[in-house]
């Protein structure tokens, strides 16, 4: 899918250059997205980025949590990494390896304002005493040239060390502790915590891994104050996020949102048809059903009646016209595939889960087979080195929800009529070893 980027609201006539963005979009700059600016022109976009006393307070008075997927409040990370320091100089990590393949937030932020992240990376690491700032990005993406090109504009401009490192294309290469083990020994797999990075991470240094669009908002708040940051969005959750919306819309692409906006409202800018179903977070996410989103807004507070978060900020709509449940098999059956084979919970029971699932989908009249899909799930649950066996489990019981009507359709071994349809929800080709 090429990212596209929804009309905003335009600038008023007379706005001062160097002031805060008013309205939205805040990260992305109005106009087309083609449109990569120089330094000089970020700068004058956005005005310099002021020295970052106080910072940690301005973050938390912001509310600003994290954008990568778990929502954790970035002001609790900053202030772990900035005590378990000591001694020992702490590192920054920014995780642009966008792992999500449903999400394209963090290639299109860093394609096209990679100042706003660097100036992030300088931020954090600033407030936190860090003196080396390492800019992840996955293996072959399109963000590493205009990456490179910013970082040869800002050469010898900034307090600290900045350096982009490429990772593997897997999917559990962007968990946090999977980065760390691969800048300590090449190696991009998940390990056991704790430790947890604030406390030993890259080179045994307290280490602060946040994802690139967290540290984009971290450069806004030191620029324009936590006041600024929560004049859009709830009280409870303020700010905007950046939503990829894919699958069956007429308009598929990225939207500047703020929190609490409708989801009806989301999906119908992006010509949203009739669906079977949304799901809201990608692949770690929940699956609903129109009825569930219709009263719904985007937002941590707004979706968690529903069991569900934003997430990395992908929201999917599966059309009527495709099989749920084989889209539930697929994606279930790659999810065991991407697997890092270091715990029995993803070697064993992701891929039995998966086997289980197809012969619902094939038939299951005595419904064997959805039993061992619940039996294992509970089985699974929590007991891997990383997050990918909930994440799977989560995916596929709430899909098994949603779509509670389509499995009487298929459980006689007839099915229903749609399951050799193109598929839809993606499944790269990456490697899993």
């Amino acid at each position: 899918m090429t990212p596209t980027i929804a009309p905003s609201r335009p600038r008023p006539p007379g706005s001062a250059r160097g002031g805060p963005p008013a309205g939205l979009p805040r990260l992305l700059p109005d106009g087309p997205v083609a449109d990569r600016p120089s330094l000089a022109r970020h700068l004058e976009r956005l005005g310099p980025l002021p020295a970052p006393g106080g910072l940690v307070d301005q973050v938390d008075q912001a509310g600003l949590r994290g954008r990568g997927g778990a929502g954790f409040p970035t002001a609790v990370k900053l202030r772990a990494v900035r005590s378990a320091a000591g001694r020992r100089r702490p590192v920054v990590v920014a995780n642009g390896t966008e792992s999500e393949p449903l999400s394209h937030k963090d290639v299109t932020l860093l394609g096209h304002v990679p100042h706003l992240v660097l100036d992030g990376m300088v931020a954090a690491a600033v407030a936190v005493g860090a003196g080396r700032a390492v800019l992840c990005l996955k293996e072959g993406s399109g963000a590493t040239a205009p990456v490179r090109r910013a970082l040869v504009e800002r050469s010898g401009l900034d307090p600290v060390d900045l350096e982009v490192v490429e990772v593997p294309a897997r999917y559990v290469s962007g968990e946090e502790s999977a980065l760390v083990n691969h800048l300590n020994t090449g190696r991009a797999l998940p390990t056991v915590t704790p430790p947890r990075p604030a406390q030993r991470g890259v080179g045994g240094r307290p280490t602060l891994v946040d994802n690139v669009e967290t540290l984009a908002n971290l450069a806004l708040i030191a620029r324009f104050g936590p006041s600024w940051w929560r004049s859009v969005g709830t009280t409870e959750d303020p700010g905007s996020m950046l939503v990829t919306v894919s699958g069956g819309v007429a308009h598929p692409g990225l939207q500047e949102v703020a929190l609490g906006t409708p989801l009806p409202e989301i999906l119908g800018r992006a010509g949203a048809g009739p669906a079977a179903g949304i799901l809201v977070g990608g692949y770690f996410g929940t699956w609903l059903t129109p009825a569930q989103i219709s009263g719904a807004t985007f937002g941590w507070t707004g979706l968690a009646p529903l069991g569900a978060a934003p997430g990395c900020g992908a929201l999917t709509v599966l059309p009527e016209t495709c099989c749920p449940l084989a889209e539930l098999s697929r994606v279930a059956d790659w999810l065991a595939g991407q697997s890092a084979g270091q715990c029995g919970a993803c070697t064993n029971g992701l891929p039995a889960i998966a086997g289980a699932l197809a012969r619902v989908v094939r038939g299951d009249p005595d419904g064997a087979a959805l039993g061992l899909v619940r039996r294992w799930a509970a089985m699974v649950r929590g007991r891997g080195a990383c997050k990918l066996p909930d994440g799977a489990v989560a995916f596929v019981l709430s899909g098994l929800e949603a779509f509670a009507p389509h499995l009487a359709v298929h459980r006689d071994g007839r099915g229903c009529g749609m399951t050799g349809h193109q598929a839809l929800l993606p499944t790269p080709q990456w490697r899993t070893s």
